[in-house]
């Protein structure tokens, strides 16, 4: 099993798997995918059009970890469910704050 995330020198980089058109917004722990790989749940209510739902997951990050929300970008995966989400700040504590709100 891999972590949902990936420590980088400027920051982290999380692996989300984002439902849009929810009843809520929330980060829901972690799952692992049939290949072994795991990633960060999440819900967005936001519709998937014109980056609405990205918009959303990064201010919903951007919560969860206390960080401001210029510095959670989604950068790879803009039309899929599996996304790369970069996190700017020091790594060490963004790795903190994330594998407390993974547990």
């Amino acid at each position: 099993m891999s972590a949902p995330f990936r420590v980088r020198e400027t920051g982290i980089e999380l692996f989300v798997r984002l439902t849009p058109k929810s009843s809520v917004d929330r980060l829901e722990g972690v799952e692992t995918s049939a290949d072994g790989r795991s990633h960060f749940k999440a819900r967005v209510r936001a519709v998937p059009e014109n980056g609405a739902a990205n918009q959303a997951l990064e201010k919903l990050v951007a919560r969860a970890l206390g960080v401001p929300g210029s510095a959670v970008s989604v950068v790879a995966g803009g039309t899929a469910r599996l996304k790369t989400l970069r996190v700017v700040g020091e790594p060490a504590t963004l790795a903190k704050s994330v594998a407390m709100f993974g547990a």
